[in-house]
């Protein structure tokens, strides 16, 4: 039985399912969030937003994702840890299982898009077993309509089956979850998990292989778009350094906050949802954010107040990852479409919680790419079991696990971009200063906005600058509406030989990192390096 508006051109038999008990096509959120309701697999808060929880897995499996390795894939992917080769036929094979597994189950589908740019979308089908999944993807990807639905042809098909089970040592993978991509088929297979940021990252990873054969850049960064010069300015940033918070600014329009293009024409997002951290989230702290959960939002992973349906925030009993996704349109200030010019200004976001990093300073071009390889940003103490202390994390390009390609392929893009419009790069600290975490404090959200309205506004365009004698880093002295003292980061630790211990320490961990470019790197980039203090 098939319910819902369903495509007329291209249906699941093209993928081999052909026997599922029921097929619900492209319904209403309303209706999904119904047979959410009724399936007992969520439950509505007092906002409006439906909670659920994703089981087992509450984040992301790197580990677990894999490659086929294929003639197509074979000398174009960077196989190795991230990129992690699987076998054409045990793909096959694991193709059947699930095929067998979703045999007479009730299926919902989604037909979407990604990429708002129409010279570079890609039509996607994504197929769960679970009605939230299903609602996730309608957040989360680009919406078509009626008329586009009924035409709907597939490029990339998603079968999501988070009750299948792998048998790790007959299936080849590491444990019972999987992601594995499939270039050629235009497949990529799901199971044993649920957590629902493996099918965006799962389209993420195959707009980063197909986009750069196109000339288009593809990013794990947020953008937004001045009301008045119509600026497009891009943010990068691993998890926790901001990248949501910082796009989602009052003052400027959302263009998205996770996932972009850099074609010729400007910057647009690949999707048509956020898929915010709500962790300590706050009205007053992120008020974009905060309105967003009600009707039509998907909570991850939450606890209510006791004897509440009100969102406990602060809980982190569950996850520290816990996530909101929600349509783009439930932030007031956002473009439609999701589409802005060449970018002015380009942000790097670390969360620096060695509190060494200055809040906020200008880089040259080879900096920039020195820095958009490496992808710094650091874990503090109790966020993973067995961190004690600080952690140093580098992610090339600010989203290694998403990478197909070489690392430096994106920077090479990314540098010839930067040169040809004459954009500004600002590396921002949205870490600790006065000290390490347990020692100095977190730089206050307020001031760190103040940094980049001011670098948007061109406020720090003539101001005075000081070179960081470790990293070589352009601090601006002076910033409107923020405290001299914050800027300099040495100036805000009492005992500066500790600072100078802890800045020669950071340098050694970024060096040690980058051996793993240097053979691919150029002067430019090689001089950009740290140096580390004898």
């Amino acid at each position: 039985m098939i319910v819902g508006n369903r495509s007329t051109k291209v249906g699941l038999d093209a993928v081999g399912i052909k026997n599922a008990a029921c097929v619900y096509w492209n319904l209403t959120p309303a209706e999904l969030l119904e047979h959410t309701i009724i399936n007992g697999e969520g439950v509505m808060a007092d906002s409006g937003a439906i909670c659920v929880k994703t089981g087992e897995f509450t984040g992301r499996s790197p580990l677990d994702k894999f490659t086929v390795d294929d003639a197509i894939t074979h000398d174009t992917v960077w196989w190795g840890e991230i990129n992690q080769p699987y076998s054409a036929e045990k793909f096959d094979d694991l193709h059947q299982k699930i095929l067998a597994y979703l045999q007479g189950r009730t299926l919902y589908v989604r037909d979407a898009f990604a990429g708002a740019n129409p010279a570079y979308k890609i039509n996607v089908r994504v197929v769960n077993e679970n009605p939230w999944q299903n609602f996730f993807t309608y957040n989360m990807f680009i919406r078509p309509n009626a008329e586009e639905q009924t035409n709907f042809s597939p490029d990339w098909t998603i079968l999501c089956a988070p009750g299948f089970y792998a048998d790790s040592e007959i299936d080849e993978t590491r444990q019972h979850n999987f992601t594995i991509v499939n270039f050629t088929k235009k497949l990529i297979l799901i199971g044993g998990s649920a957590y629902t940021g493996e099918i965006k990252k799962g389209i993420f990873t195959v707009l980063n292989y197909e986009l750069p054969f196109k000339g288009v850049l593809p990013m794990h960064c947020s953008a937004n778009i001045g009301r008045e010069n119509k600026d497009t300015a891009v943010f990068f940033g691993l998890s926790g350094t901001g990248k949501t918070t910082l796009s989602a600014d009052p003052s400027r329009d959302l263009i998205g906050d996770d996932e972009h293009g850099w074609a010729d024409t400007g910057v647009y997002n690949f999707e048509g949802g956020c898929y915010a951290k709500c962790i300590n989230l706050s009205e007053e702290n992120e008020p974009q954010i905060w309105n967003a959960i009600k009707f039509g939002a998907m909570v991850e992973n939450i606890v209510f107040h006791e004897g509440t349906r009100s969102i406990d925030f602060s809980d982190i009993s569950i996850t520290q990852n816990t996530r909101v996704s929600y349509p783009i349109h439930h932030i007031k200030e956002a473009v439609h479409p999701s589409i802005g010019g060449i970018p002015k200004n380009v942000f790097f976001l670390t969360c620096d919680s060695f509190g060494v990093l200055p809040p906020i300073s200008k880089l040259t071009a080879g900096q920039a790419m020195y820095q958009f390889i490496s992808g710094y940003t650091a874990k503090v103490a109790g966020t993973e079991a067995g961190i004690t202390e600080p952690k140093a994390v580098f992610s090339a390009c600010f989203g290694a696990p998403f990478l197909p390609l070489h690392p430096t392929k994106y920077a090479e893009m990314l540098g010839e971009k930067i040169n040809e419009h004459g954009v500004n790069v600002w590396l921002v600290n949205t870490g600790w200063t006065g000290g390490p975490y347990g020692v100095g404090s977190r730089m206050k959200l307020r001031y760190t906005r103040a940094m980049i309205t001011a670098a948007l506004n061109g406020e720090l365009n003539d101001v005075e600058y000081t070179v960081d004698p470790v990293f070589g880093l352009r601090i601006p002295v002076e910033v409107p509406n923020v405290p001299a003292e914050v800027l300099i980061p040495r100036n805000t630790w009492e005992d500066k030989a500790a600072y100078d211990k802890k800045a020669n320490y950071l340098a050694k961990l970024f060096n040690d990192n980058f051996e793993l470019y240097k053979a691919y790197a150029n002067e430019e980039i090689l001089a950009a390096a740290p140096k580390q203090l004898v």
